[in-house]
């Protein structure tokens, strides 16, 4: 097992690095996971962390990229919910690496 330390709390994760309890999630543990990545999260970043965060709120699954698109597009407009936007944002793996900053569980049908 994983684990990631930030301040005094010592948090386990899973074998990719993903948190095991989703009730663990701050912004201080979102911006060390991205740390980790190297990433530096803006607040373009931040806008879909919380969007997904309320994805998985709703619908108890982090979505895979075309749904993360869609959903993006949906609630935030086409020049945000664009697979160019997000890949830049994210590294080429927006769907994976959004939900492991956001706290939340790896997309199930992400490979």
């Amino acid at each position: 097992m994983n684990t990631l330390t930030v301040g005094e709390r010592t948090l386990e994760l899973d074998k990719d690095g993903y948190l095991v309890d989703l009730n663990d999630w701050t912004v201080e543990v979102a911006q060390a996971l991205a740390a980790a990545e190297p990433l530096a999260l803006t607040p373009d970043h931040w806008e879909i962390l919380e969007l997904l965060r309320g994805f998985y709120a709703e619908f108890q699954l982090s979505p895979a990229t075309r749904p993360l698109i869609k959903y993006t597009a949906l609630k935030l407009g086409p020049e945000k919910g664009n697979s160019l936007h997000l890949n830049k944002l994210f590294n080429g793996t927006p769907a994976k690496l959004a939900a492991k900053l956001a706290g939340l569980p790896r997309p199930t049908n992400c490979l």
